[in-house]
């Protein structure tokens, strides 16, 4: 992006954060207080941006002061120093032009919406319905260093322990800009505790994180489902109570079926079943909407799609990698008890830097 376009697009914001600041100082006087909570959010979002335009301009003028000193000046010392400057001024100009590029990135609307999350056993029986269970402890376990909170929507626990399928909430800011780089297929590597030969078994469970959906983001017609009740089981067919509160909802015009039967409610069983059909059914449109923008999707880290090979967890050696982004740690015990910074933080970087590129170019 050349230095001048760049300047266009932040005198835009300029005149927008002025226009704002005079629109809140009239309401301030009108004491309207909707309109005063309207554009103070408005502004706290665009101070970044500001901010980095004063700094911006600042190093350009300096630039622009060393360069027409350096060629009048006469003391050898003096040209040195001036040319010493300049090189910082340089440095910092790139370094602020690649943090502007980067609040110009294209957000996606939905990085602060709180998320579901669903993880279900694939290939490996058993050890897929464990690696099941380790995934939901790993998750929540950063869900709780992040001070987020979740909460179990639906499950089906298997006799040896871990799920064949598990749906969780995490309600947190910024929940789903961090953890939708989750989705696809993991793959476990480690020797089973029945395994006498000490061979490494290898298993793949698929996650899916979807964005929470309000009502005002999805509206689903209630003629266009279909709701049964039933009595709750558990593992091995073992009554979890005797009144019929399991809810299943099927969504006929796409044929989606969800269960829900974890709580003694009806109702509250209905009202989980609902929250999870409507994430369904938001993906299934940012999904068409995904592929009408191919451009951006070959940008991204990955597509989302369940059924790619995101990572794996190899037990033997400790090593964790995401075939992504070509990541490899050897901190696998820490980020199955939820330390996953550093894995998330490349995952971010790696995207910003693809989005980078294609922004780099206007």
């Amino acid at each position: 992006m050349a230095e001048i376009d760049l300047l266009e697009k932040l005198k835009t914001y300029e005149e927008t954060y002025s226009s704002l600041l005079e629109k809140m100082a009239q309401a301030g006087n009108n004491n309207d207080v909707e309109t005063i909570k309207e554009c103070g959010k408005k502004i706290a979002e665009l101070e970044e941006i500001i901010s980095l335009a004063k700094s911006y301009k600042s190093t350009l003028l300096a630039i622009e002061e060393a360069k027409e000193m350096i060629k009048i000046e006469k003391d050898e010392e003096m040209h040195n120093f001036l040319k010493e400057e300049l090189a910082k001024s340089l440095e910092n100009k790139e370094k602020l032009e690649m943090q502007i590029k980067r609040f110009l990135t294209p957000k996606d609307p939905n990085d602060f919406k709180n998320i579901i999350v669903e993880i279900r056993a694939g290939a490996g029986g058993d050890e897929a319905a464990l690696f099941v269970g380790d995934l939901y402890r790993m998750y929540t376990r950063y869900a709780e260093s992040r001070k987020w909170q979740h909460k179990v929507l639906s499950s089906n626990p298997q006799g040896i322990g871990g799920f064949k399928e598990i749906i969780f909430e995490i309600n947190g800011r910024g929940a789903y800009g961090i953890m939708k780089y989750e989705s696809g297929v993991h793959r476990v590597q480690r020797i089973p505790i029945t395994e006498s030969s000490g061979r490494i078994h290898t298993s793949t469970v698929t996650v899916a994180v979807l964005p929470e959906a309000e009502e005002v983001d999805v509206h689903i017609d209630p003629n266009q489902l279909r709701i049964d009740v039933f009595r709750s089981s558990g593992p091995g067919g073992q009554s979890v109570n005797t009144t019929d509160s399991a809810v299943r909802i099927t969504h006929i015009p796409t044929g989606i079926v969800v269960s829900c039967q974890d709580e003694k409610s009806q109702l509250q069983n209905k009202e989980r079943a609902l929250k999870i059909l409507r994430a369904r059914l938001l993906e299934i449109e940012q999904q068409k909407q995904q592929d009408l923008e191919t451009r951006v999707r070959k940008s991204q880290i990955g597509t989302g799609d369940r059924s790619e090979r995101i990572r794996t967890y190899n037990y033997p050696q400790s090593r964790l990698t995401d075939h992504r982004i070509n990541f490899t740690t050897y901190r696998l015990d820490e980020i199955l008890e939820g330390d996953m910074d550093e894995l998330f933080e490349a995952l971010i970087h790696e995207d910003e830097e693809k989005k980078l590129e294609q922004i780099g170019s206007i």
